[in-house]
């Protein structure tokens, strides 16, 4: 499996920016090294003549930043107390639904006597991204209402008017046979694949699960070989199940890397604790090469020049589901480690943490939930590059989505007007561009 994923490594759909320049060749994409082996030095590997140019003709940074409703706080002060919370959550409030731990015992009881739901790893990845508040507002998984919404406008309208994005529909399916041991319940338990209570969802609601027209409104196509559609929504249960989430204790994977997985709570602690006045955030799902790492250094630097005085980098690779010939999260968790303990990236400004959400690989319409999740942690600016959760064709020899749409949609989706897109592309003749 390894082979196969170091392979991927070099093919550039696998990789978050596309590195196209000229110098940048296999020996320049070093982008994965054994575990015992040293980091080869990040500075020791740009060459001379690499410049970063704007397609406008202004300050380079300004203008590459999509800036539809800007806030930028003050910090001169030294005496200034810097709080994270640059942004709201969407909803004004961060939802988090584990129950307080003077409940649980009441509430495990009076779960044993509900019909069970048998949740799959990737239904309890999705109770794991819905309780720590990634999909505020969201309360549980979507019932009729919200799950039309979000599969026909990508977003979901409050009751004071005001639309928030929610481009993925966050449901949870059920069979036939779970649907009738449900029958007139309001309330049901949630198993999880060891056979666990681990939660309840109330005032559920049962309605028909339309597989083919869900998969062709969230990925445009139902051609064979989505990696989500054949692992999860093809084999899954025809009916939707939708209702208010309870969860008795914090996800856990016990995999060694719970450490990492820092909730959007937590997250915001954390930028305060830092006196953060600018967080950018950058999705990767495979290893940081050094194209990456000189992006990112470079976004901190025109920050600090914008009048920032504390940018704070969230590296924040995503950790739910993703495709086989994608690197396993240990291996790049490792990697990311030694990005940062070799310097290539300052600890002191960088926060490395996971994002538990399953990856669809959904191209522009996936890459505004990676925004939207991002806006509750707390992040104000967030980097995207080319053909952002895209992947080729599962039939043809092209990718899935234009490469371009995603940045662009971005910059247009509603409900994330309140985020600042940092698009990057690469260009050829030893230039990385700046939009």
């Amino acid at each position: 499996m390894l082979s196969t994923s170091l392979a991927s490594l070099n093919s550039p759909r696998s990789m978050s920016l596309l590195i196209r320049s000229s110098y940048v060749s296999q020996s320049h994409l070093n982008l994965f090294q054994p575990r015992n082996s040293k980091l080869i030095s990040f500075t020791d590997r740009i060459p001379s003549k690499l410049v970063f140019v704007s397609s406008f003709n202004h300050n380079p940074f300004v203008d590459l930043v999509y800036k539809r409703n800007p806030t930028m706080q003050s910090v001169s002060s030294s005496s200034m107390t810097v709080k994270s919370s640059l942004i709201d959550p969407d909803g004004g409030e961060l939802v988090e639904l584990v129950v307080p731990e003077s409940e649980v015992g009441p509430k495990m009881a009076e779960s044993e006597a509900m019909p069970k739901v048998k949740l799959t790893k990737i239904d309890l990845a999705w109770v794991h991204v819905i309780s720590e508040g990634w999909a505020s507002p969201l309360k549980g998984f979507m019932r009729e209402d919200e799950y039309l919404q979000s599969l026909h406008f990508n977003s979901l309208r409050l009751k004071d008017g005001t639309h928030v994005n929610m481009s993925l529909p966050i449901v949870l399916a059920i069979d036939d046979n779970t649907k009738e041991q449900i029958g007139s319940s309001k309330c049901v338990a949630l198993v999880s694949p060891q056979g666990d209570i681990i939660g309840s969802l109330r005032s559920v609601e049962i309605y028909k699960h339309n597989k083919e027209e869900r998969i062709a409104r969230t990925w445009g196509t139902t051609s064979p070989g989505l990696p989500y559609v054949e692992e999860h929504i093809t084999p899954s249960g025809n009916w939707l199940i939708g209702g208010d989430l309870e969860v008795f204790q914090p996800i856990k994977y016990n995999d060694g890397l719970d450490h990492y997985r820092l909730s959007p709570k937590q997250l915001r602690k954390e930028f305060d604790n830092r006196q953060a006045d600018a967080v950018f955030a950058f999705q990767l799902r495979n290893p940081v090469h050094n194209g990456h790492a000189l992006l990112m250094n470079d976004t901190r630097k025109r920050l600090l020049e914008m009048g920032y005085k504390n940018p704070v980098l969230l590296l924040h690779p995503l950790g739910g589901f993703t495709k086989a010939d994608d690197v396993p999260l240990d291996v790049r968790m490792e990697q990311h480690s030694k990005v940062l303990e070799d310097g290539v990236l300052d600890p002191e400004t960088t926060i490395v943490s996971i994002f538990p959400s399953p990856m669809h690989y959904a191209g522009p319409t996936e890459v505004q939930w990676h925004a939207k999740a991002r806006i509750n942690a707390g992040a104000n600016f967030y980097i995207v590059g080319r053909d952002p959760a895209g992947m080729g064709h599962p039939t043809e020899k092209r990718d899935l989505y234009d490469p371009d749409h995603g940045k662009k949609v971005l910059s247009m989706a509603p409900g994330l007007e309140k985020l600042n897109i940092l698009p990057f592309r690469v260009q050829q003749k030893n230039h990385f561009c700046l939009y």
